[in-house]
């Protein structure tokens, strides 16, 4: 029997605990377990590195939402992403990146990736000829893609990347943090993993740090949980915890997010102030069709541009009250920052840097109207 996806946001992975009938998964908070006899673990228990009761429900239920067979939870979405990197690639491989990806896996291509001699390619993730330009045949394991992409929101047609990767015997990564799974399952339009900051939207409280893989197939899914446990970056178990506290209010979180988040970008839309919205649900914004084909909405994160330049657009987040100037996004509490000088400091100077115009808005849950007057007079 399939379920919706509240019902498996609150029950997938979380059966009440058999003992005592608790109804939330308890905090397995303990680093090693007794073991039945030499070389017979308990349940397969035996070491919290490689398993743990909390985190399995986590992981179980991760994979529930984002539809494929394997969810695996990590320390943050970088130790994801750098667990994937390591399994799949090796030194001499490429890989095919946004040109505006978030500047964190920026740096770790370029600083890191880089110099163990993973090779990679940036390229317009809305524009599938410039991807299958960027590809490097027998070279290329990973076309990586963002959707929306941070922090400029443009959209990957996720259908026909995945024809682009698989064509030339590549994945297709997605990270569909800004997303969500309650607002995009990329598996389902043939992505081979999806990757998550589950810091972001899935936690939803600014009050935890994790990441996570979600896998089309299980065989590689093995192979990432082989990883997963060699390298050890692992989500620990009061984290998961908090993490499969914030998914049971993932969908009607997401709601109101969109809600306001639409309220918001048609404000900022034809603002004196505002040189340009961007903002999928916007039917300006050159990704919307393909947003509104494989998005259930448009998320609730907006980027504008303000009309009077960089000095503007710091002073805007400056002046902000009601938001939060801060990095992250996705929590309920909304959140405004200035891009080139915060979360993609890293990219200045390369092909990745951001227009320092920028303002970035991570819209929260509250009031709107409260948000809206707060835009107001940290507009000028």
């Amino acid at each position: 029997m399939s379920h919706g996806f509240e019902t498996l946001a609150i029950h997938a992975g979380q059966d009440p605990e058999a003992r005592t009938g608790a109804v939330i998964p308890p905090i397995y908070q303990t680093s090693t377990y007794a073991q039945d006899a030499v070389g017979a673990p308990r349940l397969g228990y035996e070491y919290s590195r490689s398993g743990n009761p909390t985190r399995d429900a986590l992981q179980e239920c991760l994979a529930a939402l984002e539809g494929g067979p394997v969810g695996l939870a990590f320390a943050s979405g970088l130790a994801a992403e750098d667990t994937l990197l390591r399994a799949v690639c090796q030194p001499g491989d490429h890989v095919v990146i946004p040109d505006d990806a978030y500047g964190g896996t920026y740096r770790l291509f370029a600083r890191v990736a880089q110099r163990w001699g993973l090779e990679f390619s940036p390229a317009k993730v809305s524009d599938p000829a410039s991807i299958r330009a960027a590809v490097q045949p027998g070279r290329t394991k990973i076309v990586w893609v963002e959707t929306p992409t941070n922090p400029l929101l443009g959209i990957a047609d996720i259908a026909a990347l995945a024809a682009v990767a698989h064509d030339a015997g590549a994945l297709l990564v997605v990270d569909n943090t800004f997303a969500s799974p309650y607002l995009q399952q990329p598996i389902a339009f043939g992505a081979d993993v999806v990757v998550h900051s589950t810091t972001k939207y899935i936690g939803g409280h600014s009050d935890v740090v994790g990441g996570a893989l979600v896998v089309a197939d299980a065989g590689l899914g093995e192979e990432l949980r082989y990883h997963q446990n060699a390298m050890g970056a692992i989500n620990g178990p009061f984290d998961a915890w908090l993490t499969l506290r914030g998914i049971k209010t993932l969908g009607v979180r997401m709601d109101r997010h969109c809600d306001n988040a639409e309220r918001l970008a048609a404000y900022l839309d034809g603002h004196a102030k505002v040189a340009q919205v961007i903002y999928p649900g916007l039917p300006s914004h050159p990704g919307h069709e393909v947003a509104a084909k494989q998005m259930r909405r448009f998320g609730g994160m907006i980027s504008f541009r303000a009309a009077g330049g960089e000095d503007h657009a710091v002073d805007i987040c400056n002046r902000a009250k009601l938001f939060v100037l801060a990095e992250s996004l996705g929590g309920v509490e909304s959140l405004i920052e200035h891009p080139g000088r915060m979360t993609h400091a890293s990219a200045a100077g390369s092909p990745l840097e951001v227009p320092g115009d920028l303002v970035r808005l991570s819209v929260g849950i509250e009031t709107v109207d409260d948000l809206l007057a707060d835009l107001e007079q940290a507009l000028g």
